[in-house]
């Protein structure tokens, strides 16, 4: 019984992370197209990664050119996660 409430939340956990890869990489792809701003899948997509992205450019400053590493870098940090977890809890 507990082995299957664990698995079942770790299967939601990890499908939450999948997806919120996809909405980095998604939201890295529309701002290289200057969508429009009063869209509201752009401002859905900006509200779920702007406050992590913040927190990111406090540490990594942005490189020449003004490219911005922080979607880079949080995707690496969700992979680095989902890796961890799967090997130390499953």
């Amino acid at each position: 019984m507990i082995d299957a409430l664990i698995s079942s939340f770790l299967t939601i956990l990890f499908s939450i992370i999948f997806l919120y890869k996809w909405v980095v990489i998604i939201s890295a792809l529309l701002s290289w197209v200057r969508p429009d701003p009063y869209n509201p899948i752009v401002q859905m997509l900006q509200r779920l990664t702007e406050p992590v992205y913040a927190k990111m450019r406090q540490f990594i400053p942005t490189v020449f050119g003004g490219i911005d590493l922080a979607p880079i870098i949080l995707i690496f940090a969700l992979i680095f996660l989902e890796t961890f977890l799967s090997k130390v809890l499953l």
